[in-house]
């Protein structure tokens, strides 16, 4: 009887990380793959460049993954950059079109590695006030989260059944509302392609990476790479190691940034982006929900590296899919899946009374999505919210003359 329960206890102790690292790639990825595919349209990819960045970021992620947590034995998770993502889609065309975009996560990459490397760097980040970086993400989050809003004025009966079932997802199961949302929507886009008789090609099912040669502008590098940094690192990287450190894990923060560093700069020519430490994510792979045994629940990120292979697989159709959507549906299921980081953003910015002016500023030039020399709005507001923090951050009184300790 006692082996008998000891071989349970061993499946069950094995089924549940297993699981948990499946579960937590699945929400991950049907939660913001749109984002992904929304914010590299936005920057110059074609489908096929687009669907070669959805490809190339599944393909590194889970190599870094299986890689860092083999090594180290702890449920290391790696992700894309949602809040990156957001931020291309809210920025506008540059010129020199994909080809800078690319150089720009190249260089973003390398700023990854580098921060690995000198630690001195990523307390020069850490000096930017976090209000004011959340305002910055709220401020490129808006556009997308009013697409919803504007979508369902323009086409009710199409973009309905997508709200609704998200609505109903947040109520009951919200960790799978944005799924849900992307099943429906899923549906909805079917039910168009019967009406028009739109096909997909067998061709756009298989995927493949599409190369493209980086190229080097100082806008795309101030516009792009500088914010993409500062955002991930304040959005993703940091609070990644924060809710690591908080389950009980020390997190190997040099080899983590290095590894997500590398494999960005590796994904970079096929279109991804940005590789980071997963936040939610690794709440789900590296908690409870893996298992009671805390050194059993690496199996999750092994787990969660290889879906991610076979998410690989299915990328070019869901792209495909994608790329045949009625006006609207994605874009709404790209804002509704954003509504929790807008939420939490807006409070990162308010949460401190000293300083909100900075981080209003911030907000509001990022939400204006002025263009000045080529250079997005998201650069533009740090430097505003950066210069007023520093205008109005109050002065320590100086001691009086003659007074010594």
């Amino acid at each position: 009887m006692e082996q008998e329960a000891a071989a349970g206890h061993g499946r069950g102790g094995l089924q549940q990380p297993v699981s948990a690292g499946v579960i937590a790639v699945l929400v991950g990825y049907t939660s913001t793959f749109a984002v992904v595919l929304t914010g590299l349209r936005a920057v110059g990819a074609s489908p096929a460049q687009a669907a070669s960045g959805l490809f190339a970021l599944c393909l590194t992620q889970a190599v870094g993954m299986i890689w860092l947590s083999r090594r180290h034995r702890i449920p290391l998770v790696l992700a894309w950059s949602t809040p990156g993502a957001a931020l291309l889609a809210g920025t506008a065309p540059l010129d020199g079109g994909w080809a800078v975009a690319v150089g720009a996560f190249l260089a973003a990459g390398a700023a990854y590695v580098l921060t690995g490397l000198w630690p001195a760097l990523g307390r020069l980040i850490g000096l930017i006030p976090a209000p004011i970086a959340q305002a910055m993400l709220a401020g490129v989050l808006l556009e997308l989260c009013l697409a919803p809003v504007r979508a369902l004025t323009d086409d009710p009966w199409t973009i309905l059944p997508v709200v609704v079932v998200w609505l109903a997802g947040v109520r009951f199961a919200p960790r799978w509302a944005a799924p849900a949302a992307f099943v429906t929507a899923g549906v909805v886009i079917g039910v168009d392609m019967v009406r028009t008789g739109t096909t997909i090609a067998g061709s756009d099912l298989v995927p493949r990476l599409t190369l493209t040669a980086p190229e080097w502008s100082w806008a795309a590098m101030i516009g792009i790479a500088l914010p993409l940094y500062v955002v991930t690192m304040a959005s993703q990287n940091v609070p990644g190691f924060a809710i690591m450190k908080s389950l009980g894990y020390d997190l190997p923060w040099r080899g983590s940034l290095v590894t997500a560093g590398v494999a960005t700069m590796l994904g970079a020519g096929a279109g991804g982006h940005s590789v980071n430490l997963a936040a939610i994510s690794a709440a789900l792979a590296g908690g409870p929900p893996a298992g009671p045994d805390p050194r059993r629940r690496w199996i999750a990120a092994q787990s969660g590296g290889w879906t991610y292979v076979v998410l690989a697989i299915a990328s070019a159709a869901l792209a495909a899919l994608v790329a045949v959507a009625p006006t609207g549906v994605i874009a709404t299921v790209a804002g509704l899946a954003l509504l929790g980081t807008l939420a939490a953003a807006f409070e990162g910015a308010v949460s401190e009374r000293t300083g909100r002016e900075a981080a209003v500023v911030t907000f509001l030039v990022a939400a204006s999505g002025v263009t000045v020399l080529g250079i997005g709005s998201a650069f533009w507001a740090l430097i505003a919210g950066l210069v007023v923090h520093v205008v109005l951050i109050p002065r320590s009184p100086s001691p009086p003359a003659g007074r010594h300790r």
